[in-house]
Order: C-alpha cells, then structure tokens, then sequence
C-alpha cells in the first residue's frame, strides 16, 4: 500500500461512523444492565477513552491517513487470530454486562479515589497506544505483514516487543476498577491468556515473514512486560 485508498473525508467519516458505533455500543453494554443513567463511573470512563480517541483520530487524520485507514481493518486473515479475537471480545461484552449488572444490585463497593486512580492508569495505557502509532506505521490491527514493512525498534518498542498491546492490557485490567466493580475482574482476568496466545501466534508471522524479527527479539527480549514477559 503506497497511500489511503479513502479521501481524507470519506476517512473522516467512516472513522467517526465507527466511533459513534462503538460509543453507543458501549453505553449500551454498561448503562442497560445497570438500569440507570445516574452512574458516574461509566461518564468518566466514556470521557477517558473518547477524549484521547478524538485527539489521536484528527492526529493520524492529518499526519498519517494511511495507518488510520489500517486500523480500521477488522477481518485477520488466519483462522487462529479469527478464534483469538472472538475469545477477546467475550471478555469485553462479559466485563461490561457485569459491571452495569454490579452496579445494578450494589453488589460491590469501590472508592472513587480508586474509580479514579483506575481511570489514570487507563488513561496510561491509552498514552502507550498513541506512543506506539506515532512509532510504526505499519501497526495494523490486524495480524498481517505487508510489502516494504520494516521491524521498529524505537521508542516504546525498544522497551518491549508488543508495546500496544502492554497499553491495551493496562487500559482492560483496570477498566473493571473504573467501572465501580470488582465482580466484573472475574470476567476480565481470561483476557490475559487471550492476550498471550496473540502474541504467540503473531509472533510466529512476524518471524517467518518479516525481515530482521528474529534478530529484534533477541536485541529487546521480552515481549510485554519488562522483566517479566
């Protein structure tokens, strides 16, 4: 791919289309169960997502309409990511449901100096995400290898080998705590295995067809979290 296939302002619109989507989508999958408007927890982790979400849409919109029009891609291309990626979205929809149901029948007591705290952390991991688009300009979200792409070994990716998906794991581990639920952790937690096989399978593609992975992983050696993994 040498360029967008979509004008700037079709970009634009299918973009804010699909954000639209997800926000009412979300809303939804949390405000439904929980039977009310008045919860606060939700407002506040709508805005941490939304904001950040608008300010890096107009970013990749001017500067890099090429990898938005990348992430915008949904259907992988190997059965196993296919499976992975439906297992991921059960944790998503089973964390949300349960969260709204928590709040529902008051099943949990969460301080808002915690709901806070969460939101930070969630607010982080978004910041990582950002980090890692203004990095690699091939980062699909898709697990794909393209023509001309090459292995990023600056800025967060010098740190860890999948720096996009550390942010992605921060912002769904904390999202519970920011949703006012502790319940909804147990629905949460399988999303770290489903994280896992990602990676390992992704990495499996990257090593067979893209040129320099191996050696990158044995110059930064841990996939997700320094130290540890």
């Amino acid at each position: 791919m040498t360029g967008s296939h979509l004008p700037r302002a079709q970009l634009a619109a299918k973009a804010l289309s699909r954000c639209a989507a997800g926000f009412i989508i979300l809303s939804a999958m949390l405000l439904l169960p929980a039977g009310t408007l008045a919860y606060w927890e939700v407002w506040a982790y709508v805005s941490v997502l939304v904001v950040p979400m608008m300010l890096a849409l107009g970013y990749l919109l001017v500067n890099d309409p090429e990898l938005l029009e990348r992430r915008m891609r949904m259907k992988e291309k190997d059965a196993k990511q296919t499976l992975i990626v439906k297992l991921g979205s059960v944790c998503y929809v089973f964390t949300f449901v349960v969260s709204g149901l928590d709040r529902r029948f008051g099943l949990s007591y969460v301080p808002g100096a915690a709901v806070v705290a969460a939101d930070a952390i969630v607010l982080l991991g978004y910041g990582i995400v950002i980090l890692a688009l203004r990095e690699n300009h091939y980062a699909s979200r898709i697990v794909e290898v393209e023509m001309g792409q090459r292995v990023v070994t600056t800025g967060p990716y010098a740190i860890v080998r999948h720096p996009m998906y550390l942010g992605v794991l921060l912002m769904f581990l904390l999202t519970p705590v920011a949703l006012g639920s502790w319940w909804a952790a147990i629905p949460a937690l399988p999303f770290v295995p489903v994280l896992v096989a990602r990676i390992r399978n992704e990495e499996q593609l990257l090593a067979k067809e893209l040129k320099g992975y191996q050696e990158y992983t044995g110059i930064t050696r841990y996939r997700l979290i320094p130290r540890v993994w």
